[in-house]
């Protein structure tokens, strides 16, 4: 398992080529990428994202996280890359990446944990527009798609 913060860019690319070539076996890869709009959700113009963290409460929670999500889903390897601090358009926030046996451990696994990561990683969101700034919390729909996975058992 291997989480880390990021201060600056990444190569997704990259950091996906170096966890498929650690696997030893495994059937599937599944992967997510987030990368920073260039608008907000109500269309205006975004300059930048401000990912601002602790630096103890932040990792922790991002590893929690990702052990929960190997034990829930049977997963046998785990990555996620965050970026923290200016981020501008176009560059990745985040890259989460699992293995499996089998696709849908997988697949299951990296939306969960990118549920998680939306709404409980400890981060303080802001984007910078030209107006001023605008500070980011977790929508309805996040927290919705978080509960499902209350209502959700585990795989067999």
């Amino acid at each position: 398992m291997s989480v880390r913060l990021a201060d600056a860019p990444f190569a997704a690319e990259r950091e996906l080529a170096e966890f498929t070539a650690g696997l030893a076996g495994e059937g599937a890869v599944a992967s997510f990428l987030g990368i920073a709009r260039d608008r907000a959700s109500d269309g205006e113009k975004v300059e930048r994202l401000v990912l601002d963290h602790h630096p103890r409460l932040t990792l922790r929670s991002m590893n929690e996280i990702a052990a929960a999500a190997l034990e829930r889903f049977g997963i046998s390897s785990l990555r996620i890359v965050h970026r923290r601090g200016v981020v501008a358009p176009g560059e990745a926030i985040v890259l989460v990446a699992a293995a499996a046996v089998h696709r849908r451990a997988a697949l299951e696994a990296v939306d969960y944990i990118m549920d998680r990561l939306k709404t409980e990683a400890v981060f303080w969101k802001r984007e910078d527009r030209p107006g001023g700034s605008h500070w980011i919390e977790p929508r309805d729909e996040d927290y919705s798609a978080l509960e499902r996975w209350n209502r959700k058992s585990c795989p067999e």
